[in-house]
């Protein structure tokens, strides 16, 4: 995709990109164990994406909310937290990686299905079979004395 206005990009891809001020980064303290350092250093990072921002093909935005789920908010921004690493880079890194997979999965295009009958040998089969599974249990009945 060209870079027409958009400034510096951030990621980008066939048919889609991410420019730099349509990402802003939080860096905030990580939850869980960690002990001192967890409650001195911010070492999580949150990924706020502004989708306004960002040039997409048509129907990308809409199955890129649509993956999002919870994390879309109300103002079109998606959020990404990412804590597994002790470094803000690492952690960075990390969120960039997991928004470039989202945003990926987000342009594949599934096919349309195509609807089709079964075809008359299939059901013939299907039915030939169904009726000697029947015979099958029929047979399984209680033993009559003659």
């Amino acid at each position: 995709m060209t870079n027409s206005g958009l400034g510096p990009l951030l990621l980008s891809g066939p048919g889609w990109a991410v420019p730099e001020k349509a990402v802003e980064f939080r860096f905030i303290r990580a939850s869980g164990p960690g002990g001192q350092n967890v409650n001195k250093v911010s070492t999580a990072v949150e990924l706020r994406l502004r989708l306004d921002t960002c040039p997409f093909q048509a129907g990308h935005r809409e199955r890129l909310e649509k993956l999002a789920g919870d994390r879309l908010t109300n103002d079109g921004e998606i959020i990404l937290k990412a804590e597994r690493f002790r470094s803000q880079d690492r952690n960075r890194e990390d969120a960039l990686e997991r928004l470039r997979l989202l945003i990926e999965k987000a342009a594949y295009v599934p096919k349309r299905r195509l609807a089709t009958r079964p075809t008359l040998g299939s059901r013939e089969r299907r039915l030939t079979a169904k009726a000697g599974r029947s015979s099958i249990k029929a047979g399984r009945g209680r033993v009559q004395e003659e």
